[in-house]
């Protein structure tokens, strides 16, 4: 918390932000205040002469000591100073002056427009901050009452102007005396919202870039033995073939670095002793240890932390304000952080191959993005999709996962906004167990199910607490209000872990259905019947289902099921087998490859595609065909049911519709009906509490809408 001097100007600590910038890396924002003055002179000194000129339109090589007092004191109304900083100082900053309508300073109440004023460190320049501060300077302007800016920008300035520009305000640009001067209202319109929001989507994906690919990573807290966390995060990286380079740090190797062994990775004493930038580094050291490795890491410019350090939200108030402090640590230094209490991240891109986590098995890559909150989910989902498929990029096997345990930092929003445009994931998956901010949340996830499948499980569901460790603010919304909010943005919510799975893979493996006609076919009828069932169940519409022979072959199998898919009254199919019945007996389960083989070549040459799903008894070796199969014909049909209504989801948002036109609509009569009721009422009756309106009246105002009664 910053003093003001002038006890009237109470120093706005709501307008402090974190934000994330156009890199991937992050900045806070907050209100000058008399203290900084210092800072301003530090943050003046390292600016260009050319910048400056820019600033002042003449030459202007070091402010007055009248200047920095101007600049750090504000009443924060009429005169308001917003800087952005990095390790806490200064690397931008924007003013504003309510002035009248000659442009001269306001002395009368009742001003509504201000001059707008920027200054960005040539080093930061391009990192998309005078855009940020430029969305912060209007919101605080809005509260102030401020309606317009004002701006004077020099020709030669084109990255300012394109600043103003490329915001998405209403505005009027002249020039005049060699000055460009730019007039605009800060009413939102939806085109400025749209570049607010695009600007946020592209910096928060680059920030969660930035951590799944890292060029090296630092594993702070490795032991000089084998064992340990330390260790296993090691171990994993190496043994994923991690492209990247790795370096073990821990405070107790010999001076001058060592070489740990099996490993084959050097080993230095601090962070601040590794000969290169560090792009990403684990933490496994103790709680207390954790401030001064953030503290090394920071100096040394690493990009993001991972925490999988516990003893904090988690363990209780004490616990909860550590956290608190980590937080603020890492973003003074401009670092995103996963965790603390994380189990880490991984990247199966082939360039990229990093397991970061502590995951002994590297999941085979896939289409499929997870987040989760808890490490032990993230265990079961990544043990699942590895045991239930190839992991050759078509069935099972993931893109990227993060499990961020107390997310006191990087959430599901973040992994939403990175997978929203991701090339190498067509599925988004999450474990959530509490939501930070519904309202963005909501707004994202139907963005990105616009554009692919979004997954959602949700845990405490039942509780009226946030799970322990989870300090960023929740909303309380009953559980009912959140599944409607979902539904609406049409996001696939499922119970459990095997639900999640199950959709995924069919999501990830399977082009999406048409509508709910569900063809049925197999060589047993039993089985065929428990899907037929399980279909009217879920609200599809199943088709008679086709029964082979018992002893019906896998070619038979891909003459049916071309058939089916050929088959212009169906959307989707169900194929249900049992071991077939041979000149030789029963067919071994082994040989279920081959009816693999041979939907596979049925459903390669199907126009239009539609998505196929397998039940089976006694067939394991079905898993390697089209999706990944669970045997039991209802988590199948399931399955189906969901991306049957997510299809239709994506068909009618597709086609919104338009809004309807009435002409007997009288609004503006309406509104002055009710300026007169109130003022009525008013004279006559006590509206501190509810007044029923005279019927009379109420007709009439019902008619200004064109509602007859």
């Amino acid at each position: 918390m910053h003093s003001t001097s002038d006890s009237a100007s109470v120093y706005p600590a709501h307008w402090e932000a974190d934000v994330v910038l156009r890199d991937g890396g992050t900045a806070r924002i907050r209100p000058i205040a008399p203290d900084d003055a210092e800072r301003l002179v530090s943050f003046y000194e390292q600016v260009s002469d050319e910048s400056k000129y820019y600033r002042f339109f003449a030459p202007y090589p070091r402010l007055s000591d009248r200047d920095v007092h101007r600049f750090t004191h504000h009443d924060y109304v009429d005169r308001v100073g917003l800087a952005a900083t990095v390790g806490g100082e200064f690397i931008a900053t924007v003013r504003y002056d309510r002035i009248d309508e000659r442009g001269r300073p306001a002395k009368e109440p009742g001003a509504d427009q201000a001059e707008v004023a920027f200054l960005v460190q040539d080093a930061h320049q391009g990192r998309g901050v005078a855009s940020a501060l430029l969305e912060h300077i209007a919101a605080v302007a809005r509260e102030r009452g401020i309606r317009r800016f004002a701006a004077e920008v020099l020709p030669a300035n084109t990255k300012m102007i394109k600043v103003f520009t490329d915001a998405g305000y209403t505005q009027q640009r002249t020039f005049e005396d060699g000055v460009v001067r730019l007039e605009f209202d800060l009413e939102p319109t939806e085109q400025s919202m749209a570049v607010m929001r695009g600007r946020e989507q592209r910096a928060e994906a680059r920030s969660v870039q930035r951590l799944l690919a890292p060029g090296s990573v630092a594993v702070v807290g490795t032991g000089r033995a084998p064992g340990g966390v330390g260790r296993s995060v090691l171990r994993n990286l190496r043994d994923c073939g991690f492209t990247g380079r790795v370096y073990a740090v821990n405070h107790a190797f010999p001076e001058g670095g060592t070489r740990l062994d099996p490993e084959g990775v050097p080993g230095h004493r601090s962070v601040a002793e590794i000969p290169e930038p560090v792009d990403l580094a684990v933490l496994a050291v103790p709680a207390a240890q954790v401030p001064g490795v953030v503290r090394d890491c920071g100096e040394h410019g690493v990009r993001g932390l991972v925490i999988l350090s516990s003893g904090y939200a988690e363990s209780g108030p004490e616990g909860r304000e550590r956290q608190r402090a980590l937080l603020r640590q890492a973003r003074s230094y401009g670092m995103r952080l996963i965790g603390p209490n994380a189990f880490g991240l991984i990247n199966t891109a082939p360039e990229v191959r990093l397991n970061a986590s502590l995951a002994p098995q590297m999941p085979g890559a896939g289409r499929t993005g997870l987040f989760t909150q808890s490490g032990a989910i993230g265990i079961a989902l990544l043990s699942g999709l590895h045991r239930r498929g190839p992991g050759d990029g078509s069935i099972a096997g993931i893109s990227t996962f993060l499990s961020a345990g107390n997310r006191a930092d990087l959430s599901g929003n973040d992994l939403l906004q990175y997978w929203y445009d991701d090339p190498a994931t067509d599925v988004a998956i999450l474990y959530l167990e509490s939501i930070g901010d519904p309202r963005k949340f909501m707004r994202l996830a139907r963005r990105t199910s616009a554009v692919k499948p979004v997954v959602v499980a949700k845990g405490a569901r039942h509780t009226g607490t946030a799970p322990l460790g989870h300090t960023v603010p929740t909303v309380r919304i009953p559980d009912s209000t959140v599944s409607a909010l979902m539904r609406q943005a049409g996001v696939i919510r499922v119970d459990t872990v095997t639900e999640m799975a199950d959709a995924g893979l069919l999501l990830a493996s399977q082009p999406l259905p048409g509508g709910p006609r569900v063809a049925i076919l197999g060589n047993s009828e039993a089985l065929a019947l428990l899907t037929y069932d399980a279909c009217l169940t879920e609200g599809l519409r199943p088709l008679r289902p086709h029964v082979l022979d018992p002893a019906a072959t896998p070619a038979d199998f891909c003459t049916a099921l071309s058939a089916a898919l050929a088959n212009g009254l169906c959307d989707a199919v169900v194929v249900t087998a049992i071991p077939w019945v041979g000149e030789e007996g029963v067919a071994s389960p082994g040989e279920g490859a081959d009816l693999a083989a041979a939907l596979r070549e049925a459903t390669a040459s199907a126009v239009p595609a539609k998505p196929v799903t397998v039940v089976h008894l006694a067939m394991d070796a079905l898993a390697d065909a089209l999706a990944a199969p669970p045997p039991a014909a209802e988590r199948a049909v399931r399955s189906l049911a969901q991306a049957v209504r997510y299809a239709k989801w994506r068909r009618d948002s597709a086609d919104p519709g338009r809004v309807p036109e009435y002409e007997d609509i009288e609004e503006t009569a309406a509104g002055e009906d009710i300026d007169r009721l109130l003022d009525e009422l008013a004279r006559h009756a006590d509206i501190t509490r509810s007044v029923p309106l005279p019927a009379d009246d109420a007709h009439a105002l019902l008619a200004r809408y064109g509602i007859r009664v």
